[in-house]
């Protein structure tokens, strides 16, 4: 099936393209726009993404919401995760906002988690979530990644290797959009191509 992927994020074009290898997931066209994300959650703001950038292609739009939630922010940064230093801030500035706001000696549960939304130019929606547990170190490692990536050690890992310090594969398998991605892939293998839909 021909899928749009409701983002201009590279990195999580590489990660869904990786994951949904049995689709055809194309780029979001550069003239269409999402709007804002105003919800309040992570399912809202994929589903505003995923059916506005439906309407504009006319096929199913698959869109991606996620971030981290740390248990001594009571689930912040949340849905502001990719915006939590400011609306101009980068992977780096996002996650020296968050380990100045957990203390080393406190409470560094985390969890990252992913909302992704499915759309068709028919009106069907569904939403899939994937989440992975962890905890925040202070001392940011690897290269590999981004986001949080480097300051985030997963409980499904090793116990010691970031998500940056983990091989694609590797991370695939454990990590917040891979898990969603896989219901998402279980959810299209249930279906049959819909119009204008190349199986």
């Amino acid at each position: 099936m021909r899928l749009v992927l409701a983002t201009r994020n590279a990195h999580k074009l590489r990660e869904l393209g990786a994951l949904l290898t049995q689709h055809t997931v194309e780029a979001l066209p550069c003239d269409v726009e999402l709007g804002p994300e105003t919800g309040q959650t992570f399912a809202e703001n994929a589903l505003v993404k995923a059916r506005a950038a439906a309407a504009a292609t006319g096929l199913v739009a698959v869109a991606d919401d996620s971030g981290i939630a740390a248990a001594a922010l009571h689930g912040a940064p949340g849905v502001y995760s990719a915006r939590y230093a400011g609306e101009h801030a980068d992977d780096e500035d996002n996650l020296a906002k968050l380990l100045a706001a957990v203390p080393p000696e406190g409470d560094t549960r985390v969890a990252y988690v992913c909302a992704l939304a499915l759309v068709s130019p028919e009106g069907r929606e569904d939403v899939v979530e994937g989440r992975c547990e962890g905890h925040m170190t202070h001392a940011p490692r690897g290269s590999g990644g981004f986001g949080y990536d480097p300051g985030f050690v997963p409980l499904d890992g090793d116990g010691q290797r970031t998500m940056a310090e983990l091989e694609p594969a590797e991370k695939d398998a454990i990590s917040h959009r891979g898990r969603a991605a896989r219901a998402l892939a279980q959810l299209l293998a249930a279906e049959p191509a819909g119009p204008g839909q190349a199986a």
